[in-house]
């Protein structure tokens, strides 16, 4: 059962020193225990799509899946470059829907919960509180699969415009793109 898609996550343990935050991940009520990620995620039809990492520590069955879009890209690039590199703006974000905008009077985008130290977003001056509405002046919306499909489009090192809502005012501020932290 899929629960959510395009989700940002953070994978890892503080105890063991090693925190990843993952973006654009596909939520699932599929039963994953410690030891079995890296299985994979299929539909009703036996096709993969998603490879599971990550559980949730607070839920009960809660995982998460890298989609296969992003496994197979992230293959490609290793068969290119030899490195696992994925893009990574370094937000913790929540995306506010068209209904919940439109109750609250907000612009629809992501909410920004959390901004990672010395990421590409913190160097970009983004901030806890932000609403960050367009990239590359696309919108973002649920639909698209929030932030994490616009990034996942994107490859290390590119510059990205990303329009923010902020205490009423409409910014746009520019990011390079950094490779995700872990890799």
């Amino acid at each position: 059962m899929i629960s959510g898609l395009g989700r940002g996550i953070s994978a890892g343990s503080e105890f063991q020193g090693f925190v990843e935050e993952l973006d654009n991940v596909i939520q699932t009520d599929a039963a994953i225990n410690p030891g079995n990620s890296g299985g994979p995620l299929m539909n009703s039809s036996g096709q993969v799509i998603g490879v599971n990492t990550a559980i949730a520590r607070e839920g009960e069955n809660i995982g998460f899946a890298l989609p296969i879009q992003v496994v197979k890209e992230t293959l490609r690039n290793f068969n290119d470059t030899g490195q696992f590199n994925r893009p990574y703006l370094g937000v913790g974000y929540q995306i506010i829907t068209r209904e919940v905008a439109i109750r609250n009077e907000l612009p629809q985008g992501a909410y920004v919960e959390r901004v990672i130290e010395a990421s590409a977003a913190d160097k970009a001056v983004i901030k806890r509180g932000d609403i960050i509405t367009k990239f590359n002046g696309e919108k973002i919306t649920e639909s698209k699969k929030g932030l994490a499909g616009f990034i996942a489009k994107k490859k290390v090192g590119d510059i990205v415009t990303i329009t923010v809502y902020r205490d009423g005012e409409t910014l746009e501020v520019r990011a390079t793109l950094e490779t995700s932290p872990g890799q």
